[in-house]
């Protein structure tokens, strides 16, 4: 897989935040970051599954508060 660059411009206080919750799980702010976009991708991506799913069988759409992530955060 190709590797891309991304530069953001982010808050002072956000980024020590960010770097808190890396440190705390043994992570650099990168991969912290990176691990949580992958993870938010792979939520819509189960969730558009799941809609799909119910929408074949024709099946109410689900509670916006069983979604995957639901408590995660």
């Amino acid at each position: 897989m190709a590797s891309k660059v991304l530069s953001l411009r982010i808050d002072g206080d956000l980024w020590d935040r960010i770097r808190g919750h890396a440190a705390r799980r043994g992570m650099s702010a990168q991969d912290y970051v990176v691990r949580t976009l992958i993870r938010d991708d792979f939520d819509e991506r189960f969730m558009a599954a799941v809609e799909e799913t119910d929408r074949f069988y024709g099946q109410a759409p689900p509670d916006p508060q069983t979604r995957p992530s639901a408590g995660i955060r």
